[in-house]
């Protein structure tokens, strides 16, 4: 059947379509975008503006549309952190589905955390043992440690790039104090945490997943993504720490010019960076690889182990 998972994210509305069954891989037919940065829309007592939700409506109009015209018989609503959040969340919510009828389901933070972890584990499979997942989305970081499909610990952190960007970096090209000020930051909530995964051991992979992390490992020199899925693509925390000083002192136009780097996320990259570059440290990891699949993947494998073998 033709699955289409739709993505409300602090950065993008993302509609991804799949063609799929149980027992077989997902395989994308079509994907749909909206740059609507949702996290930043909010207004100072935290609730998403008028404005915000109208975008909202007008964009998941737009990805209904997309998924009609795609064939799709299943939709799979989700948002995340920037709705999650927000202290009008279920009035946004309820505002969605009287105009547009879609009922969008609010993920947890754990909830992202282990869907991403099984998209991970059943791209890498068993062999891959023990898995370490780190996801830093637009509104949070996502870390999930574990040896089968469901994570031992799974933890979700309020440091998203754009969260991170908009509220401790207001000028461009950023202000050294507050790089180092952001850096003490995101040092001190993953510490926080890195106990509650120590327990178990060191993993025998680590992975990352999401745009983030993809972007930096093709700063450091991983393959494009047009050569393909399933070249194997890797982040050297020694290739990120010399690039975190450099995308300091750069304006985000600047970044924007280096190869991967969107002008939807440049303004965000240093955010980013100083959180992988703080994750990779405090776990002690000197090499992770890049992983495809991330939560919307996880969102439709979760749905296909639901309806069980054909």
């Amino acid at each position: 059947m033709r699955l289409g998972v739709l993505d409300v994210g602090s950065n993008t509305v993302h509609l991804l379509v799949v063609d799929a069954h149980p027992g077989a891989r997902p395989l994308p037919a079509h994907s749909h975008k909206a740059e609507l940065r949702l996290a930043q829309l909010l207004d100072g007592g935290g609730a998403v503006g008028p404005e915000g939700v109208d975008k909202l409506i007008g964009v998941v109009h737009e990805a209904l549309q997309a998924a009609e015209d795609k064939g799709v018989e299943d939709l799979l609503p989700f948002a995340t952190s920037a709705v999650r959040e927000a202290t009008n969340a279920d009035d946004v919510l309820a505002r969605v589905k009287a105009e547009t009828g879609v009922e969008l389901q609010v993920l947890t933070g754990a909830e992202e955390a282990r869907l991403t972890f099984l998209a991970a584990r059943r791209w890498f499979g068993w062999s891959a043992g023990k898995l370490l997942v780190l996801d830093i989305g637009g509104g949070s970081l996502e870390i999930a440690y574990g040896i089968d499909e469901e994570p031992d610990a799974a933890v979700s952190l309020p440091l998203g790039a754009g969260r991170l960007t908009a509220g401790w970096l207001p000028n461009d090209p950023a202000d050294p104090d507050d790089v180092r000020a952001l850096r003490r930051h995101v040092r001190a909530q993953i510490a926080r945490t890195v106990g509650e995964f120590s327990r178990f051991g060191a993993p025998d992979h680590v992975v990352a997943t999401s745009k983030t992390f993809k972007q930096l490992a093709r700063l450091a020199g991983a393959a494009r993504s047009a050569e393909g899925l399933y070249v194997q693509r890797e982040l050297k925390r020694e290739s990120l720490e010399g690039w975190v000083p450099r995308l300091a002192a750069m304006t985000a136009e600047e970044r924007a010019e280096l190869p991967g780097v969107s002008d939807g996320r440049s303004s965000q990259l240093l955010a980013g960076a100083l959180v992988a570059e703080g994750a990779m440290d405090l776990f002690a990891v000197e090499t992770l690889e890049i992983c495809p699949w991330a939560l919307r993947e996880g969102v439709i494998l979760r749905r296909l182990d639901h309806m069980g073998p054909v």
